[in-house]
């Protein structure tokens, strides 16, 4: 099976390219392409079975690639931190996958491509209206249980969440921790992708909790945070994540 990555995170790209060959041997990832202009100038002039395609490319929304060609190649999503598009594309039976890729996803995906052996009719024009038009009703606030007392926190009080022995506590910008009943993959559903980033394994941040920012090498990035976290934590964007928490500073 022929396959083609448009994805402009370098690292994300050689990671899919070597998850797919793990998975399937058979795979021949034919190119990797970073922006629009160049998809479509090789879309123009080649075919394969099967696209990876990122939705937030350097230049732009990547359905426009498909404003200016055709193709009826089946196509598979990635997306970083648009949480919001999952919605959209569940509704336009399009499989997606959400970074940092799991395998277990990965694999979904492919056998999806493959049980189904039929091409999709793809309305990239409603995708993107979906996209940018709909309405969040994002979570606003929780409720802290301490002892037989209940506790209303308003989400735009929390710095941060974090992991700290298995459990997931959230910390207000007034110093106070609590615990709270939901994984750091379910906070990101829950909340604004705008206001929130999950910057490594333990850590999921408001934006407004950044204090200062250190360039490290690998384009990795150390956060300092207000208030600062306990324990010496790590608070380094991982590798994985750093261009798409560079493109969610600068939205």
């Amino acid at each position: 099976m022929d396959v083609l990555i448009i994805e402009d995170e370098k690292i994300a790209a050689e990671k899919l390219e070597r998850l797919l060959l793990e998975i399937d041997q058979s795979i021949h990832v034919i190119a990797k392409l970073e922006s629009i202009k160049k998809s479509v100038n090789w879309l123009m002039k080649n075919q394969v079975d099967l696209i990876f395609l990122d939705i937030q490319l350097s230049d732009g929304i990547s359905f426009s690639i498909f404003n200016q060609i055709q193709t009826n190649t089946p196509i598979i999503f990635t997306t970083a931190y648009d949480q919001y598009a999952i919605k959209a594309f569940e509704l336009n039976s399009i499989a997606y996958l959400l970074k940092p890729i799991r395998v277990k996803d990965l694999e979904a995906s492919l056998q999806k491509f493959k049980t189904l052996k039929s091409t999709y009719t793809i309305d990239f024009d409603q995708l993107l209206k979906q996209i940018q038009g709909k309405e969040h009703d994002y979570k606003k606030r929780f409720i802290i249980q301490i002892g037989e007392k209940l506790s209303k926190i308003e989400v735009s009080e929390v710095a941060y969440f974090y992991v700290f022995e298995k459990a997931v506590y959230l910390k207000l910008f007034r110093g106070n921790a609590f615990p709270v009943d939901y994984s750091l993959e379910k906070l990101e559903e829950l909340l604004n992708p705008n206001e929130f980033f999950r910057i490594n394994r333990k850590f999921l941040i408001n934006i407004k909790s950044i204090s200062k920012m250190t360039a490290m090498s690998r384009n990795r990035v150390k956060i300092e945070l207000t208030p600062p976290p306990d324990n010496n934590s790590d608070t380094i964007v991982s590798i994985e994540r750093s261009s798409s928490f560079r493109k969610w500073l600068d939205r």
